[in-house]
């Protein structure tokens, strides 16, 4: 049992790891060959359709949150506000913008130029930032419009005429996709190893969906917040791929052999590595303090507060989590209509989190939400203050609000943070003891 244990317990933080080092590794290897990737964003990358090409993907958020998580972000913000960018804007995008103003230097390699650039309306800086692409390169821009929820829970569903109108005009801008990857890559398109694209997606989104319901568990067997951010890496990086689907088949195994055996949340120390405490549950909402990544999940699991679910494993896999499975019998179609509901559950993960905490509240036994808006996204920020009331006042969770940001560490205070988690759970241990009276 024990040599059991040594091989499963941790192999999904290794083997994330060292994917994630070898997709960095292979972008490096195509910019020295003066090679070019497309450029794609975590919402609707289309990378279903572009690894049926053999096409190296290139993902800027991927690219600017790994120099905030390096301690070299604010390097990258002061070149392109040097430029012109205004500090105001997103901090993603003007890493991005530093890193090709450097000729594609980054702090894990080099990144190659886009020969094609994939924009979708899931984020609203999304198309004004592939624009600047455009401006710099002489490479095709396609934009794909994905449908969103128009109102709060009034989402067409699949069977229904509106549902049957949205897959349809997604279908058209894939065709167009399709035909514009066939000449930048000199290949035909074949449908058949389309089909196989989609069934390692339709592996690695049943395992990614497994996982998550596996954090259900009394004891939580994953941090939704730090260890969540490598399995993201893989989701989007090699969704379509092998590696991919064995890679989340490797990770369903190691959970459930963690919650067979109550092995809770692990994390590697100076001392070695520690078991967490558990003793609050917790959903994370907003993005990530990336310049003081551990410091800040230390701020929580000191107390013994555990980040058993979070939005940003949803809208940042672009869906992927959800379990959707594409019908290899009628593959473009199927793909169309999976972008359209994978799209769109993203986009609801960060315009309609009290909705989707509703239904995790019992399942995951939460006992309170931490909410993390930023300054350098306003599209997961905006609102959540109102989201916050919502669900204090109807639900009645604790509730944690603070800012700081997810590029920028001069405005990110740990000690400010620190004070007010703080407080946060001495009102939790003071609310578990009157409740226990």
């Amino acid at each position: 049992m024990t040599d059991v244990k040594s091989e499963l317990v941790g192999r999904g933080m290794r083997d994330g790891a060292k994917l994630f080092r070898d997709w960095f590794d292979d972008l490096s290897r195509i910019a020295e060959k003066k090679r070019g990737a497309a450029y794609v964003f975590v919402l609707g990358s289309m990378n279903e359709v572009l690894k049926t090409f053999d096409m190296q993907v290139s993902f800027p958020e991927v690219n600017a949150l790994q120099t905030a998580i390096r301690g070299v972000s604010r390097d990258y913000l002061d070149e392109a506000e040097d430029y012109g960018y205004s500090p105001d804007i997103c901090g993603y995008v003007k890493a991005d913008v530093a890193l090709q103003l450097r000729g594609g230097d980054h702090p894990m390699g080099k990144v190659p130029i886009p020969n094609m650039m994939i924009a979708t309306n899931g984020c609203n800086t999304y198309i004004k930032w592939a624009e600047i692409w455009e401006r710099m390169y002489d490479a095709p821009m396609i934009t794909i419009d994905i449908p969103g929820t128009r109102d709060a829970d009034t989402k067409s569903q699949p069977g229904s005429k509106d549902f049957a109108y949205e897959a349809k005009y997604v279908l058209g801008q894939i065709k167009e996709l399709i035909e514009i990857c066939e000449q930048v890559s000199g290949k035909k398109f074949d449908i058949d190893k389309f089909r196989e694209t989609l069934g390692y997606a339709n592996e690695m989104s049943l395992g990614w969906q497994r996982v998550q319901e596996l954090n259900k568990s009394s004891t939580a067997v994953f941090n939704a917040l730090t260890d969540g951010t490598i399995y993201l890496g893989v989701a989007n990086g090699f969704r379509g791929l092998p590696e991919g689907a064995a890679y989340f088949k490797d990770l369903v195994e190691e959970m459930e052999y963690r919650v067979d055996h109550k092995i809770g949340i692990q994390e590697t120390t100076k001392a070695g590595t520690v078991t967490l405490d558990q003793q609050f549950r917790l959903a994370f909402v907003g993005a990530p303090c990336y310049p003081s990544f551990r410091a800040f999940n230390n701020m929580f699991s000191d107390w013994g507060g555990v980040f058993v679910t979070s939005s940003y494993l949803w809208y940042g896999s672009g869906g992927s989590c959800t379990g959707f499975e594409y019908d290899l019998t009628r593959p473009l179609e199927s793909f169309a209509e999976g972008q359209l509901l994978m799209v769109r559950e993203a986009m609801d993960s960060m315009f309609h989190q009290a909705l989707m905490l509703e239904q995790s509240v019992e399942p995951f036994g939460l006992d309170g939400v931490v909410y993390h808006p930023i300054k350098s996204c306003r599209t997961v920020s905006t609102g959540l203050a109102d989201q916050r009331r919502y669900i204090a006042e109807n639900i009645g969770l604790p509730t944690l609000f603070f800012e700081s940001d997810l590029m920028d560490p001069h405005v990110v205070s740990e000690a400010q943070m620190k004070n007010r988690a703080d407080a946060f759970f001495e009102g939790l241990i003071s609310r578990r003891q009157q409740m226990a009276v």
